[in-house]
């Protein structure tokens, strides 16, 4: 049953000229005051969320880019601040990129906020997809070398569990020394204790579930992480797989859930009067996301022209591209009335028994006018008939 509401902030600033037929991704550079307009749109987000009955607000870290598109560089520290000026809401790390941390500096950062802000911080890890932020801080990623990240990003996982479940502790790895055979003060240092250690143990840690292998299904299950399905994954068939091998993995180590149970899903929502009117509204938004993560290789099934088409205004229109009709039509968005999105999201309740999270949210593009409008209007118009 579905009793717990959240939303994703991706850390956009307000855009101009967007869309297929608006400036090229690569070609916003903008000021630095408009990318600092991404914390005061993240403080207006919270603070309406705080009010209409929200249960968290998610926010991704995303580094180096003065196109406006991700520009939350600290989460940690965002959310202390936003712990203060809001009353009830819990906050998401939607996610801390592991391989761009020490993993015993993340673990710090988390354990101090945590306490600080009286548990509203909820811990999520990810990998890390843009090459620029990634290697330029020192570390693989997914897009240049997917196995070398992984295998980084599991071994920090590692150390940063050690760190909170155990008085202290010690990992030696091919990355890591920790801590190092040193002397000190009068002894040989074997073992080191994270000073805070978070105030609520276990930590209730998640992690982004996209292409749901194997591998990293096990990898979370191990570690009794939660997932969040999103984007693509969350349409139609594709999250049927994802549910049925997250069920499946559980029960190989004795643990049995229903379908969706310690899952959250991630749909992007757009309420109008009509169908068409919403689709309508936020193609432009639709749009402008997909100028922004066509070319990471997020959208499958994409030639290497199309790819190219996006970037180019010219050519976009006649390239072929996604557009939002398709989205609607697979079950990756959700528009139209506030009856037809609450019909929706019933059927989503009733096909995985066990969910209980929903993430609503808007795309990257999307004015915080638009966000805000949207958030209180789903608050009022879907979520009271989603009783807790």
């Amino acid at each position: 049953m579905i009793t717990s509401w959240g939303s994703l902030f991706a850390g956009h600033v307000d855009l101009e000229n967007i869309g297929y037929d608006g400036t090229p991704a690569n070609e916003r550079s903008l000021s630095d005051e408009h990318l600092a307009t991404a914390f005061d749109k993240a403080e207006a987000i919270a603070k309406l969320m705080d009010r209409t009955g929200y249960d968290t607000f998610w926010a991704a870290e995303h580094r180096f880019q003065p196109e406006g598109y991700e520009c939350l560089p600290n989460l940690l520290m965002l959310f202390v601040h936003l712990a203060h000026v809001t009353k009830r809401l819990k906050f998401g790390c939607g996610f801390n990129v592991a391989p761009m941390w020490h993993p015993l500096r993340l673990a710090e950062d988390f354990a101090t906020a945590d306490r600080l802000t009286g548990g509203r911080i909820i811990f999520g890890v990810g990998r890390g997809y843009h090459s620029r932020e990634t290697e330029s801080l020192g570390a693989p990623s997914t897009m240049t070398d997917d196995a070398a990240n992984r295998d980084l990003f599991e071994d920090q996982c590692e150390i940063i569990f050690k760190a909170f479940n155990n008085r202290s502790f010690s990992h030696h790895s091919e990355y890591y020394q920790i801590p190092p055979d040193v002397p000190y003060r009068g002894y040989q240092l074997k073992e080191i204790t994270l000073v805070p250690r978070p105030a609520t143990l276990p930590v209730d840690t998640w992690q982004p579930i996209v292409t749901a292998s194997e591998r990293q299904i096990n990898f979370m299950v191990k570690h009794g992480m939660k997932g969040i399905i999103g984007g693509g994954a969350a349409a139609g068939g594709a999250t049927d797989r994802v549910m049925e091998s997250w069920r499946d993995a559980h029960a190989k180590v004795g643990i049995e859930l229903e379908l969706g149970e310690r899952l959250a899903i991630g749909y992007t929502v757009h309420i109008a009067e009509t169908e068409e009117k919403a689709i309508e509204e936020a193609t432009p938004y639709f749009e402008e996301n997909m100028k922004m993560f066509a070319p990471l290789g997020f959208v499958r099934g994409l030639t290497d022209d199309q790819i190219a088409a996006v970037a180019d205004p010219k050519r976009a229109r006649s390239a072929g591209l996604p557009t939002l009709r398709q989205a609607v039509d697979a079950g990756a968005w959700f528009c139209g009335t506030a009856e037809s999105v609450t019909e929706k999201l019933k059927d989503v309740e009733a096909r995985y028994p066990g969910l209980e999270s929903v993430n609503v949210q808007q795309v990257i593009g999307t004015p915080e006018s638009v966000i805000l409008e949207q958030l209180e209007r789903f608050s009022e118009e879907v979520m009271p008939a989603f009783k807790k």
